[in-house]
């Protein structure tokens, strides 16, 4: 099925909805990405509302940020992507590129959970799979990039070091800080979160790239285990 076959406008949406009238109302900075590239994209498909179309790129990307980078032919393997809104998503994401290198204005400065949490949020606050993710710090805590490294099932995601620490390496970070969605809602960390923290922990105090905190993100807010003295600040 190509964009030019049954469509469903964001115009079939309830009018408190659409997040066309809600970027008009609150501006840009209220929606989220899903709401962003819904507006890009304009239409679903049959049964593939424009918003779950949205959110399915993300997921199937993995990050907003990984799904900049897809080419027109990797964004048309998403069932209910053609041609014409996969060049629409390459647009929109190509005249953001330029204008970030063209950005002097200071980099995002990672000093707090919160900011972690923002930068996240809308990534993960309704995802239905456990992501696990690491923010990759330079040399002072400004942002480099922040990557998904496993997707797992409802409850669990399973994750190595080798796929922590390689995407750490390759982007030349000097920190990072460990992220992941409890689906659940529950920001409790498991025994297994608190295992796998401190195998993360020792195995980038090694190699010479030092986790610096793992936030766990639920759909009402998020734990900090730095500041609740799991795993870090222990002799």
């Amino acid at each position: 099925m190509n964009d030019s076959e049954i469509s469903y406008s964001i115009q079939t949406l309830p009018e408190v909805d659409r997040p066309r009238e809600r970027l008009l109302r609150h501006g840009a900075e209220a929606l989220s990405a899903v709401e962003l590239i819904a507006i890009v994209l304009g239409s679903g498909t049959k049964g593939a509302p424009v918003l779950q179309l949205s959110q399915a790129l993300i997921t199937r990307f993995g990050s907003l940020v990984l799904l900049s980078q897809a080419t027109v032919e990797e964004l048309c393997q998403v069932k209910g992507i053609g041609s014409a809104k996969a060049i629409q998503l390459r647009a929109a994401f190509s005249i953001g590129m330029r204008l970030n290198r063209h950005d002097v204005g200071p980099k995002f400065k990672v000093e707090s959970p919160l900011h972690v949490y923002q930068l996240v949020r809308d990534e993960l606050e309704n995802e239905k799979r456990e992501l696990f993710m690491i923010v990759m710090l330079d040399a002072k805590a400004c942002l480099i990039s922040h990557y998904t490294v496993a997707i797992g099932t409802l409850t669990e995601s399973a994750v190595h070091p080798r796929e922590v620490f390689y995407p750490a390496i390759r982007h030349k970070a000097v920190s990072l800080i460990l992220v992941h969605n409890h689906p659940s809602g529950d920001l409790t960390p498991s025994g297994r979160d608190i295992v796998l923290t401190q195998q993360l922990v020792e195995t980038g105090a090694t190699i010479g790239i030092p986790v610096n905190d793992h936030i766990i993100v639920g759909d009402n807010g998020y734990h900090s285990m730095r500041q609740h003295g799991e795993v870090f600040n222990k002799k």
